[in-house]
């Protein structure tokens, strides 16, 4: 496949029935692409990462799993992880977790998570600095339709967290998250503010002073 014919697939919707699809997300020049699919069009992400969106990713991790440790909540924190309706929808969040009861939902050894046989993640993250407006649109939407409990936004660029609590295939806007009880949103802007100025120990170090206060 030429780089011309590549890109024409990728970073973008295109109308695909579902077998194009997957022998696509399967071919090894898609290897490192992140895929979604929805109402019959499908996405290959291939953009670069970069260093913010790779720091914004892991400050968010970081924060999640010490609020959790702290709050003694059970969780499995998830980064990349594939989610497949066959045959309707697929989805690869930039971080997703299982919360609560469902923390051991997933056994050991799955590859991509079958929607038919599993529950949803309780909460998907997508971190977006070039892709905001798509993370807040369609994938809003796909997030909404596939049933999870909330829905965050990270706008690298303004630094700010959109978060959303999802019910009846609808969302609405939040400022603390509801399956993390007690975790403010901008708590979390603090955090990626700081992870400009500091050191990673440093923010996590300032997370924890947080959380222990609250």
């Amino acid at each position: 496949m030429s780089p011309l014919q590549t890109q024409r697939l990728t970073d973008t919707w295109v109308a695909a029935p579902w077998k194009e699809y997957a022998q696509l997300s399967e071919n090894p020049v898609y290897e490192k692409a992140k895929g979604y699919y929805y109402r019959g069009h499908m996405r290959l992400e291939m953009l670069p990462v970069g260093f913010d969106h790779g720091q914004d990713h892991t400050i968010v991790l970081l924060a999640i799993e010490l609020f959790a440790i702290v709050k003694q909540l059970p969780l499995t924190a998830l980064d990349s992880v594939s989610y497949r309706k066959e045959g309707v929808q697929d989805c690869q969040p930039d971080v997703s977790c299982y919360i609560g009861t469902n923390a051991r939902a997933i056994p050991s050894g799955t590859n991509i998570v079958n929607l038919n046989q599993y529950p949803v993640p309780d909460l998907v993250i997508e971190v977006s600095k070039t892709t905001l407006l798509d993370d807040l649109g369609i994938k809003r939407s796909l997030y909404e339709e596939l049933g999870v409990a909330e829905y965050w936004v990270l706008d690298v660029q303004n630094i700010q967290v959109l978060a959303y609590a999802i019910s009846d295939r609808g969302s609405q806007r939040i400022d603390e998250s509801q399956i993390l009880p007690g975790l403010k949103l901008t708590t979390l802007e603090e955090a990626l503010r700081r992870s400009r100025e500091t050191d990673q120990s440093q923010v996590g170090a300032w997370l924890l002073s947080q959380f222990q206060s609250s």
